[in-house]
């Protein structure tokens, strides 16, 4: 693959979204009907083309095509292979972006796609549907189509593709199948696309295989000598890809692929390099991922050239340089950001300046003189360590000086949820929502001018209290049972809380994707955190003087405040998190002297911060799981305790989760159809628990059938005194209408469990989701369908 001695710099994918949004804008227009297919299309290219373009100007060897998609490169992938689930009767070969965008959210026919986390990151992929039934035979031609228009503008391609072993183990085998006895099938199809690559004059084809960074099952290490050889010389050659953590326990294996060359994330697990120059054949590429693809922090270019000096010299023209992961996970550009102090901009790099960073990189390693850029980089990296922004002596003698016991509740649950009972006197399967309600234009307009000077403080507050009493009356008006005021003050459930601690920064426009259109702005968590003053107390009491149900006080907890910001670098991570559990600790306190009963601590990114690899997690749920308690552990008996976590598996972490000790833990089920919430059953899950019975990420409006539903299934695994209803997640993303439409389906199920239980019947269901009875408790057969509103 290479010829001369000149090392060489790629990227391996690159941020989709646009430095301003231009994709999600797109995206949602598409899906209101306000702009037609042609239109969209050609915001994708026109992104595609200038991202193309930095990495031309920034001297790279190749740009990365590939990397784009509409909605996730997951589902990309299942498009081009040609293995659509059968259950929405697509026509992979004939696909539409109306019927992609389908799979990824649903239509009134069939529910999205599951989607999970994507390894420890916080973007989302949509998890294949595959069966022993699924087939190969090839999708759509726009990998194919990107390829030609990257050519056409004059570009060295690089192709990149998610590798076999990874789509499969990624995809979920409805009916039980071995996935892996699929692999002949999705090889064929991965042959078929070499080819058709290597027709185009591809010369290069990046197979990203992560998942060699877990800790696989023996089946699966052994399938990637097969695979490989299976797919090697096809015309275009491989760069297996892998990152997020070490794949050293691999480095034979690798040494051994018939493939062009292999990736390293050297920003994650720097020490696998020895064990792989010391075997490295001297005729392969080694890709080594210096810059950090996932965080914001500008390199040392100094301490970088120094790390990779000596394999330089051994590899020669086969040493090349890379971020340790894709792009995506970085904001685009950091030269939009016009707000930010100069001191703290000269610690940053986003996706854009990272190219700049590659291209010092290579050329200091190629013989250029770059001695002003490199002396720039070791100032910078100085002035940030010596800064009097970073420590503050006041957080870390809080820490010193803990008492014992600090996070432990004052009484176990049972004692405290007799208390709780005592104070709320709720119904059988109460009923709430996790948060968010709707952020409607008028909000966003209304933040907008206060941001800009346009509103004054007073008139935004007024703002932002009748959006608070209208989701106030609008849950009243449906029959929740206990309320939620809504969130409307709030910009994001991360940045909101970073704005008013200290020790955080924030930009205007560093933005990235976490799902399809829905992208984050996460803050730069910089020095330690602390809390100058209350952040949600005024916002909770005037909700609750709105009503005399419960009002839940909303917090985003410590753990997900870490993993959802850009984190500093200079100290572990596990001690951050312990600055940010007390700062919240402090509010919840706060939320309690107010008259707060119910606060819910939010923690989504929970499991998403676990290692890797099993033998890695104990350490990680051991503070991670104290963070969370010392931010709980404050409050009486009778205040109750609520967490919320979603899109993930947690099946094999339950025992850390019921150690956090909520009394309350609301969990995404919907889009597993409950399958979540059987290992919570099994593990006989002390403490009250809501699944999720609808999808929030879909606009489509569940049934009350099918709500009750997996009502039914949740009353099999969960006793009635302990199961609460509840969506998956907050409703920030959905609009009005059919956030009151579902809820109040999601009420009429309820309603209708209810009186099934005070009537001592036991709902049942078969296998449709379309189908739910309710019988006598001992009554076996004849049970009458239930009409959907005929006990609302």
């Amino acid at each position: 693959m290479t010829t001369t001695h000149t090392t060489k710099a790629h990227i391996l994918g690159f941020p989709r979204i646009g430095a301003e949004r231009e994709l999600k804008f797109a995206l949602e227009k598409f899906w209101r009907d306000e702009i037609s297919e042609a239109e969209l299309v050609k915001v994708g290219q026109t992104l595609r083309r200038r991202h193309w373009a930095w990495q031309s100007e920034a001297d790279l060897d190749w740009v990365s095509v590939g990397d784009f998609a509409w909605y996730d490169q997951i589902l990309n992938t299942a498009a081009l292979l040609g293995c659509l689930p059968e259950r929405f009767g697509f026509d992979p070969k004939r696909l539409s972006l109306s019927q992609y965008f389908a799979l990824a959210r649903g239509n009134a026919e069939q529910p999205a796609l599951e989607m999970t986390k994507y390894f420890d990151t916080n973007y989302h992929y949509l998890v294949p549907e595959l069966s022993s039934e699924s087939t190969f035979d090839g999708g759509v031609e726009w990998f194919f189509h990107e390829i030609e228009d990257a050519q056409t503008q004059g570009h060295a391609v690089k192709a990149v593709l998610p590798g076999p072993l990874t789509f499969l183990w990624l995809a979920k085998a409805k009916d039980g199948y071995n996935k892996l006895d699929l692999l002949p099938k999705v090889l064929a199809r991965y042959t078929a696309i070499i080819e058709k690559l290597s027709a185009k004059g591809v010369r290069l084809l990046q197979l990203d295989e992560p998942i060699l960074a877990l800790e696989l099952p023996l089946e699966w290490q052994a399938a990637f000598a097969p695979t490989y050889q299976e797919l090697a010389g096809k015309g275009t050659q491989i760069l297996l890809a892998t990152y997020f953590d070490s794949v050293e326990s691999h480095a034979q294996l690798l040494a051994d692929l018939p493939v062009a060359g292999v990736h390293l994330d050297l920003v994650r697990a720097p020490a696998q390099l020895a064990a792989f120059t010391a075997i490295w054949p001297k005729n392969k590429v080694l890709s080594l991922g210096v810059i950090d693809g996932r965080n914001i922090w500008a390199s040392d270019l100094n301490k970088v050239l120094a790390a990779i000096a000596e394999p330089a010299k051994a590899l020669g023209g086969y040493l090349w340089l890379a971020p340790s992961c894709s792009l995506l996970h970085s904001p685009v550009d950091l030269a939009q950001e016009t707000q930010l102090d100069a001191e703290l901009k000269s610690w940053l790099a986003f996706a854009k300046q990272k190219l700049a960073e590659l291209s010092v990189l290579k050329k200091a390693i190629n013989g250029s003189d770059v001695a002003d850029i490199l002396a720039l980089s070791a100032f910078s990296q100085a002035a940030r360590r010596a800064s009097t922004r970073i420590h503050n002596p006041a957080v870390a003698e809080r820490l010193a000086n803990l008492p014992p016991q600090f996070d432990q509740r004052h009484a176990p649950f049972a004692e405290r949820q007799t208390a709780q009972q005592q104070r709320f006197h709720l119904p059988p399967l109460p009923t709430t929502t996790i948060g968010s309600f709707p952020q409607t234009s008028q909000i966003r307009a209304a933040r907008a001018a206060f941001k800009q000077g346009k509103l004054s403080a007073a008139d935004y507050e007024l703002a932002m209290q009748a959006e608070i009493a209208l989701a106030v009356q609008k849950q009243d008006a449906l029959g929740i049972d206990v309320l939620v005021h809504g969130e409307a003050e709030r910009n994001d459930m991360v940045e909101y809380f970073g704005e008013q601690l200290a020790g955080f920064a924030f930009t205007q426009l560093a933005w990235v994707q976490s799902y399809g259109s829905r992208c984050v702005k996460p803050p730069i968590l910089f020095g330690d955190v602390s809390r100058p003053q209350a952040m949600t107390v005024a916002w909770s009491t005037y909700a609750q003087s709105l009503t005399d149900k419960p009002m839940k006080g909303m917090l985003t907890g410590p753990v997900t405040i870490l993993q959802w910001s850009f984190v500093r670098d200079d100290q572990p991570r596990a001690l951050t998190c312990q600055q940010i559990a007390l700062a919240i600790r402090d509010e919840v306190q706060d939320l309690e002297a107010a008259g707060i009963g119910m606060i819910q601590i939010d923690e989504p990114a929970f499991r998403e911060g676990l290692p890797l690899k099993k033998s890695q997690w104990a350490s990680y749920l051991a503070w991670a799981g104290q963070a969370f308690r010392v931010s709980a552990s404050g409050v009486g008996n009778a205040t109750q305790i609520h967490t919320h976590m979603c899109y993930s598996e947690f099946n094999d972490i339950l025992p850390e989760i019921a150690a956090m000790d909520a009394d309350v833990i609301t969990i995404e089920t919907s889009r597993s159809d409950m399958k979540l919430l059987e290992a919570f059953g099994s593990f006989q899950y002390p403490n009250e628990i809501g699944p999720g019975v609808y999808d929030i990420h879909s606009p489509r409006v569940a049934s009350v059938n099918e709500m009750l539903r997996l009502i039914a299934k949740a009353l099999e695994v969960v006793p009635a005194e302990r199961l609460w209803i509840n969506p998956d997640c907050g409703l920030k993303t959905r609009g009005w209408p059919e956030t009151e439409a579902a809820l109040n389906n999601m009420l009429l199920a309820t309603q209708q469990a209810r009186a099934a239980i005070a009537a001592g019947q036991t709902l049942v269901f078969d296998a449709s989701p379309t189908s739910v009875a309710a019988q006598g408790a001992c009554a076996c057969h004849g049970a009458a369908e239930v009409d959907p509103v005929s006990l609302a």
